[in-house]
């Protein structure tokens, strides 16, 4: 996922302790897919994805286990541009503002309270724009609960003030063409990322990233290589947190009142001592 993460691993009886691992990301895997499933410029898939991220610091919107609608689809090297991506946000959002009204209309406790339209801003505009907030994180609820839903773009490349918004790894976003989606959640009074994606990178991008990233030996790694050979198509993709929006849709207050995880004993009592019911 960012490089950093261990996975979890086990070993297979009936193919001679053969090692396999459950995946964190699908980013680079749906790319590969794309390549070798014949798919053509325009068309793309999408998957139910299910992971384990052991190293995940758990509270009321992260969890150790992910599951997203993963999607992945083929562009062309003149699609690679903040159009492609604008609009492919907008259209992810759109879908998101049908379901809370859907939602709001089979259930009395819910209201909408998402907007019409989702603001765009980059990371280093929100700087600009909050330059006395040093955190990240504190940038993005101002912006959230002023706007209602923002897209925040261009995420991993250091800002002026000499730190990164947040990490995000060298070898699939293009740093300067990727987005999260995220909105105000009244409920927790917290910024909520409901959706992540990105324009994928393309040879220049890629050796620029790990370059900038301290890590260009990645570049004779199988995937990496096959970017630089310009073996694989051009492609844009992302996630949709399935969890995470349920928990958005029905204003839960934690996670793990709509999906079953492993939780520390501190958290399973605070839940219990609200009346917060964990799966």
């Amino acid at each position: 996922l960012n490089g950093v993460e261990r996975p979890v691993a086990f070993d297979i009886k009936e193919q001679d302790g053969k090692i396999a691992e459950i995946v964190h990301s699908l980013a680079k895997w749906k790319r590969y897919a794309l390549d070798k499933y014949g798919f053509s410029v325009g068309e793309g898939l999408y998957t139910d994805m299910n992971a384990i991220r052991r190293d995940e610091e758990t509270d009321n919107i992260h969890s150790i286990f992910v599951d997203q609608w993963d999607w992945e689809k083929i562009i062309t090297k003149e699609d690679r541009n903040i159009e492609t991506l604008k609009e492919t946000v907008r259209t992810v959002y759109k879908v998101l503002r049908k379901t809370e009204k859907y939602m709001s209309i089979k259930y009395d406790y819910i209201q909408e309270i998402l907007p019409k339209d989702i603001f765009f801003i980059t990371t280093q505009e929100l700087e600009d724009v909050f330059p006395d907030v040093s955190s990240p994180k504190e940038r993005e609820y101002y912006i959230a609960k002023a706007k209602g839903a923002v897209c925040i773009m261009q995420i991993g490349d250091v800002l002026e003030n000499g730190e990164r918004h947040d990490g995000r790894a060298p070898d699939y976003d293009d740093w300067s063409l990727n987005a999260d989606i995220v909105v105000y959640y009244p409920v927790l009074d917290i910024a909520l990322e409901l959706s992540s994606m990105g324009i994928r990178v393309d040879k220049d991008a890629l050796l620029s990233q790990l370059e900038k990233a301290g890590c260009p030996e990645r570049a004779e790694l199988p995937f990496q290589k096959a970017i630089i050979e310009e073996k694989l198509p051009y492609t844009i993709g992302g996630g949709i947190g399935q969890s995470r929006i349920c928990m958005f849709f029905l204003r839960k207050a934690h996670i793990g009142e709509v999906q079953s995880s492993l939780w520390p004993e501190e958290t399973i009592a605070a839940c219990e001592e609200h009346g917060i019911q964990l799966l």
